[in-house]
Parts: structure tokens; sequence; C-alpha cells
């Protein structure tokens, strides 16, 4: 994997305990049984076991935010009063919704941010040399990346930068449900990333 100067943003997890990442994706450990889920800032147990699987996005903006970031369930609730979670009739989760979004890290947080319904690998590249951070729509799988991608979209990562990797330019991003260090803070070339790419995103500038 190749190195990238821009990792001044902090590894979060949208799990409170990043060493049950990997059993929980795969369905071996409840999230209930999560020892640690007071540090997410939850109210309760239940609240954490509920939300937590659905919080990529303000994980990935949490990270962007640096030092000025809540806890991610402080930033959870302030997304839904914005509108950037909601939920439905029959208790579905939905979100992150990308433009209430990016009122609220405009509105709450002052940074320039933008709604990208329609991206580009190549496109992210550019954002990032100038400066700014892309959530980006990714299939979850990103996290395994030596096995074909089964879809794109689903899941949210940050990116930081451009980085080289043995096969060629890459991205490098935070990745909110990596099961260890090399998948929670990766480098992937730019052609592999567009594999799990959906083709959408915000962007925003820097808050660190």
């Amino acid at each position: 994997m190749g190195t990238c100067a821009a990792c001044a943003y902090p590894s979060h997890t949208q799990f409170a305990s990043p060493d049950l990442v990997a059993g929980i994706v795969a369905g071996e450990v409840d999230r209930a049984h999560d020892p640690a889920w007071r540090e997410s800032g939850a109210t309760n147990l239940g609240d954490y076991a509920r939300w937590c699987g659905h919080l990529c996005g303000a994980t990935c903006l949490r990270m962007a935010l640096g030092d000025r970031a809540p806890s991610l369930f402080e930033l959870r609730d302030e997304a839904v009063r914005f509108g950037a979670y909601t939920v439905d009739a029959e208790g579905e989760i939905h979100g992150m919704v990308y433009a209430p979004a990016v009122k609220y890290v405009r509105e709450v947080y002052g940074l320039d941010a933008a709604v990208h319904r329609e991206l580009t690998v190549r496109e992210i590249g550019e954002l990032v040399d100038a400066g700014r951070l892309v959530v980006a729509s990714v299939h979850c799988s990103i996290r395994r990346p030596e096995e074909p991608a089964p879809g794109r979209g689903g899941h949210l990562v940050l990116v930081t930068g451009r980085t080289s990797t043995p096969d060629g330019a890459g991205l490098h991003f935070h990745n909110p449900s990596g099961t260890d260090a090399a998948t929670r803070t990766a480098d992937l070339p730019t052609g592999r990333f567009a594999d799990f790419f959906a083709g959408r995103g915000m962007s925003l500038a820097p808050g660190v």
C-alpha cells in the first residue's frame, strides 16, 4: 500500500469498539454487546444498537470536523434535526441525505459544502487537489478490495487525498466500517476504487 500526506484526519469507526467491527459486520457479534457503547454518546444501549449501523455518513463528517466534532450520537442528533437522517412510519432509518447534511455543516460549522449528484473518480481527485474532502458513496465491501466488487453504493467513506500505490495513482480514504487499521485508513488505485463507487457524494472544506 502507498502512503499519503493527507492523513491529518482522525480515524473513527461507526461502532464504539474498533476491535469488534469485523465481528459486527460479519454478523457474528451483536451490536448490543458492544461494551464501549457509552463512548459513542448514545443515551442508552438500545439507541446505540439501533443506529450505529446507519452512521457511516455521520462518522465521515465527524472525521472531517476533527477536533471540532461532537460525539457520534450528538452529531447524529444534530443531523436528524436538519433532516440528514429520517425515520419512516415503519421505523426504518434513512440517510445520510446529502442536501440536508450540506445545510447542517454550513449552518452549524460554517464550512463550505456541496452535493455532487453525479461525480467521477477523476473529479474526486480534482476536488481533493483543490483542498476539499469528499464523502463518497461506495459499496461496503470496499473493505475487502482483494475480492470482486459485488455492487456500488450504500456506504460512505471519507476521501482525504491522493496517493500512489504499486498499481499507480490512487485515493486515500477513511472507512467507518473498516475492520482493521489497513482498511480504516486505506489506499486504493483509482480504477479499483471506481469498481465500488456509485458516482455520487458530497464535498466540504476541511474542518481541521
